[in-house]
Parts: structure tokens; C-alpha cells; sequence
């Protein structure tokens, strides 16, 4: 918790708090939804600082093992701005995204990605 995220879609935030993650356990990995709080957005987007919203993790620091035995790690923490329903927010998705995704049902999130790792 409390962990600065990057936003990578085009709903206007760039850069989310994590105030809980809906998993039930500590911390949030791939896939997994959590609420946020909004730190930084842009001038004229759809949401503003200081909203509350939900998120779906798309990229995690810690790695995560595969059922063929490879790893995949990224860089940073980024998330995906959905409503409570889980319908996306923005129409963009920028840069990797696991196919862990396909498991959890996040189905539009890889339809409009740029690459799925």
C-alpha cells in the first residue's frame, strides 16, 4: 500500500496512490484490481487530482513465474484506470502487457494494448 503507480492509458492521470488492494492479502500483483487515489493528471482529462478510482495492475516490479518456467519482470508498477464495473476508462493502453491478463478476464485491456508479453 501506498505505492506510486504509473498510469499507462490515455484517461488523463499519470500517476495513482495505492490506498488498498481488492485481492484481500497484501499487496496487488498482476491482474489484480485495487483503489487509488489520484496524485498527478493532466490539465483537461477525465479524471482530475485527488479523484478516487480503480485500477488493474498490468505491469509489477516483482517477478512472476510462468507455467512453462520463464519469469517475466518489468521495470516499473503501472496500472489501467477502470470503473467499479471494470470497464476501462481511457480508449488506449500504452506500452507491454502480460497475457496473465487473459486469466483474470481483462480481455479489453489486451485488445487495446500495444504489445502483450
Amino acid at each position: 500500500m501506498r505505492t506510486n503507480l504509473k498510469v499507462v492509458d490515455n484517461s488523463g492521470a499519470k500517476r495513482v496512490m495505492c490506498i488498498q488492494s481488492l485481492r484481500g492479502k497484501k499487496g496487488a500483483r498482476l491482474g489484480d484490481m485495487i483503489i487509488g487515489s489520484v496524485k498527478e493528471a493532466q490539465p483537461r482529462g477525465k479524471v482530475k487530482k485527488g479523484d478516487v478510482v480503480y485500477g488493474v495492475v498490468v505491469r509489477a516490479a516483482m517477478k512472476k513465474g510462468r507455467s512453462d518456467g520463464s519469469e517475466v519482470q518489468f521495470d516499473d508498477n503501472a496500472i489501467v484506470i477502470v470503473n467499479n464495473k471494470g470497464e476501462l476508462i481511457g480508449t488506449r493502453v500504452f506500452g507491454p502487457v502480460p497475457h496473465e491478463l487473459r486469466k483474470k478476464k481483462h480481455l479489453k485491456i489486451l485488445a487495446l494494448a500495444e504489445h502483450i508479453v
